[in-house]
């Protein structure tokens, strides 16, 4: 399966082109440190500045959080999930680290396939 990534949209001279690399793609956030054995938030966001549709062919059907390569958790959608509108899927994920993370977000449009997020690096005290 093909894994699509978030390019610059900055950097895009086409709205469409915008818009259609923006809404899938998932974006981690979190903060830079955490401390070992405690509970520590993840917010997963699809789409930043444009909504994805929910309609009944075409929607998120899941997030997931990855830590480098160890699969760490999973939020599933339905088609109407979001009211049948376009929308910004959020997921808050709670972890409890042990150790550096390199955390990373899949998201899967049942129309455009699998968008992985950037890495982001959080330090753990």
């Amino acid at each position: 399966m093909k894994i699509n990534k978030y390019e610059d949209i900055s950097a895009i001279d086409k709205e469409a082109k915008k818009d259609y690399i923006d809404r899938h793609s998932a974006f981690v956030h979190c903060d830079a440190n955490a401390k070992k054995g405690e509970k520590f938030k993840v917010k997963v966001k699809v789409g930043d500045e444009y909504s994805h549709p929910d309609d009944f062919d075409h929607y998120i059907a899941y997030v997931q959080l990855w830590d480098g390569e160890t699969f760490l958790a999973q939020a599933n959608f339905t088609a109407g999930t979001m009211g049948n509108a376009p929308a910004n899927v959020e997921v808050d994920f709670y972890i409890v680290p042990t150790k550096k993370m390199k955390l990373t977000a899949m998201a899967y449009c049942t129309k455009h396939g699998l968008w992985q997020s950037d890495e982001v690096v959080v330090e753990v005290e």
